[in-house]
């Protein structure tokens, strides 16, 4: 399949493959469409659950139950959980 990209997301693929986040450009839109994918897919009680479970966070923080957060751990955290909803899917 052969695409063509705009100038701006040309430049986008070319600084994601060259800041090494991907290797080559197909990887890059790969991911691009992964997540077109998965935001297509989200259901009402997908957005239903989330809501719930915001609401039980602000609702644990209002009690004090908060505790310090590390952003790399974060970051790692919803790396692990994307890769594996992305192996869910494609198996």
């Amino acid at each position: 399949m052969k695409i063509s990209l705009n100038t701006q997301m040309q430049r986008f693929v070319d600084e994601k493959v060259k800041s090494g986040q991907y290797a080559t450009p197909d990887e890059v839109v790969n991911s691009a469409l992964a997540v077109l994918r998965a935001q297509e897919t989200e259901s009402a009680e997908d957005s239903a659950e989330l809501r719930r479970l915001i609401a039980v966070g602000i609702a644990q923080l209002d009690r004090g139950e908060g505790s310090e957060w590390d952003p790399d751990d974060l970051k790692r955290r919803v790396r692990d959980a994307a890769s594996g909803a992305r192996e869910k899917r494609a198996g």
